[in-house]
């Protein structure tokens, strides 16, 4: 199958992901960031106690990474069932990785309140670019807030700017505290040697209606959005 009858599947469609990881082969691959950026994110909010499911795994090392850095128990799913069996074979060695095809709009095989943290590289984006775009966004939303334990943390990686994610996390039935970091792309260099003062650890302050301060300037335009959304105790 050729590049452009790949891109003429949704990237929601299991056939389009089936055709690209077929494609790539053996190979692995990290969207946006990989762990050792993310890292500080990661203990800081996610106890290596806790059960992560990690939705749009693809081929990449992300999990494998979390479990040599102390996670035990990480449950990838994907919607291509190509790639995991390809992930099932490679690490059949590594009882805390553990994976299984499904789609993110339909979890309905986990019980309510089955995770700690759900963890999202681009998955959201991936909808975002496909057809039927809002509902399958809503569809996912709905289903990784009904996934989440009271307490637990949504976490994710997006090119996404607040002003076209908050909405969509702001939909009804989900009440969620939204959290925002912003890490510049791996490896880029400021123009002229100039550095932010602001430290990565820094939350990146919001509005009320959860927007970016007015006159707010992104260090790297092409920076990555780190939203953590954190399913409340209780529902009083």
């Amino acid at each position: 199958m050729s590049s452009s009858q790949r891109h003429a599947y949704s990237y929601g469609d299991a056939l389009y992901w089936d055709a690209r990881y077929l494609a790539d082969g053996s190979a692995s691959f990290d969207w946006y960031q990989r762990y050792s950026a993310l890292r500080p994110f990661v203990r800081k909010y996610v106890p290596v106690s806790a059960r992560v499911l990690m939705v749009g795994c693809g081929n990449a090392v992300l999990s494998e990474d979390m479990v040599k850095d102390g996670y035990i128990d990480i449950m990838n799913i994907d919607i291509s069932s190509i790639v995991i069996e390809m992930m099932r074979t490679k690490y059949v060695h590594i009882p805390q990785l553990r994976y299984m095809q499904m789609d993110v709009r339909d979890m309905s095989f986990f019980d309510d309140e089955s995770f700690d943290c759900v963890f999202d590289k681009g998955t959201l984006d991936s909808l975002m670019c496909g057809m039927d775009a809002p509902l399958s966004a809503s569809q996912m939303l709905e289903e990784v807030n009904r996934l989440l334990r009271p307490g637990g943390i949504y976490m994710l990686i997006t090119y996404g700017d607040p002003s076209v994610r908050i909405p969509h996390s702001n939909q009804q039935g989900c009440n969620w505290k939204i959290i925002l970091y912003i890490l510049p792309r791996p490896g880029f260099h400021s123009p002229g040697g100039y550095s932010s003062p602001r430290s990565i650890m820094e939350p990146v302050p919001l509005t009320e209606s959860g927007q970016l301060p007015a006159g707010f300037v992104l260090e790297d335009p092409d920076s990555h959005y780190i939203y953590l959304a954190i399913f409340p105790n209780c529902c009083c």
